[in-house]
């Protein structure tokens, strides 16, 4: 197929997007690499979302009525969508669009597979093979060039009192089969400390909902020069920047980057830098998929073993930014001829 740059921007895209950051994450950061226009529609789902995809099969059965009332004609070209829930939601649009409809998938929608022009699949889930199945290293994000570049602007000058090198230190928590336990938080704040100290640097600390109980127990176990952020909003120590969120910023600017391994978005990010990431990931906390991500990006040169450094001194070393979001955009490209 001969691709037409004005049939292409005419193109009317949508962005399926849940509740999950992790899912909202992935779906737009392959809608911002793909390079169109796109609208973005909000899906909030009720009791029948509980249900298998082999039963909901290509409905909107799992959705409350606000989300279904937001679904109407005309119908998309092209449906970006991530994560088990949203599946049958893009593959009822591509049957009330007769069949003319692109439907370009985040991880494996499980039953209905055959429906999708695109599947990206994370290697570490072990999806099955197909002809539409595109496999990708950890999970695609919005964090571009473009953007950390703007952070890094943004945030520049504020953590200029801290000593360098900044490390930023990256906590998620607790998931449905693990626990973010107060040892652990207490171990995770003592290792990244002594890595930090040991540079004669500082660490840009930010925890995240999931931290829950252990965010205190983490917190008094920092005893480096830090900035703290704490979800959902608030600095401790030398406050800059109100309630603002400075994730993205950290990122930008850290020399190294120190993150929990219990989020394939979380650890995917941190690698979206050229600069030293160390995943911090006791096996009570790590599920078997998560450790076969972290080997993943162990053996590609990504990201180390933060437990496998027993001196805790801080490495020097660089690895290509990761984002599989761009992968993602050129197969849908590809097969859509543009």
């Amino acid at each position: 197929m001969t691709a037409n740059p004005a049939t292409d921007m005419r193109r009317r895209v949508w962005a399926l997007t849940d509740d999950r950051a992790g899912n909202q994450s992935q779906c737009l950061g392959v809608a911002d690499a793909l390079g169109l226009a796109y609208e973005v529609k909000e899906l909030r789902y009720g009791m029948g979302a509980a249900l298998p995809n082999a039963l909901l099969g290509a409905s909107f059965a799992g959705l409350d009525e606000a989300s279904r009332a937001r679904l109407t004609p005309s119908w998309p070209d092209l449906v970006i969508a991530a994560g088990r829930r949203t599946a049958p939601v893009a593959r009822r649009i591509k049957r009330l669009a007769g069949g003319r409809c692109f439907l370009a998938q985040v991880m494996h929608p499980g039953a209905g597979a055959a429906d999708f022009d695109v599947i990206a699949a994370p290697r570490h889930d072990r999806p099955r093979s197909g002809a539409n199945v595109v496999l990708i290293t950890g999970a695609p994000h919005r964090l571009t060039r473009a953007r950390l570049q703007a952070a890094a602007a943004e945030w520049r000058g504020r953590f200029d009192d801290l000593p360098k090198p900044w490390i930023a230190l990256i906590v998620g928590g607790s998931t449905r089969r693990r626990r973010f336990t107060e040892a652990m938080a207490r171990e995770l704040a003592a290792r990244a400390s002594k890595m930090a100290l040991s540079a004669g640097g500082s660490l840009l600390v930010t925890t995240s909902r999931r931290t829950g109980a252990a965010t205190e127990a983490l917190l008094a176990a920092v005893n480096a020069p830090a900035r703290v952020h704490r979800w959902p909003g608030g600095e401790q120590g030398d406050k800059q920047g109100g309630g603002e969120n400075p994730y993205v910023g950290y990122l930008a600017l850290a020399d190294a980057v120190i993150v929990t391994g219990d989020s394939a978005s979380m650890c995917s990010e941190a690698c979206a830098t050229a600069a030293p990431v160390c995943i911090f990931a006791p096996p009570a906390l790590t599920i078997a998929k998560h450790a076969r991500l972290h080997a993943e990006l162990y053996e590609k040169g990504y990201a180390r073993p933060l437990l496998g450094n027993p001196s805790g001194a801080l490495e020097s070393w660089s690895h290509p930014p990761l984002n599989a979001a761009e992968d993602v955009a050129a197969a849908i490209r590809s097969r859509l001829g543009i």
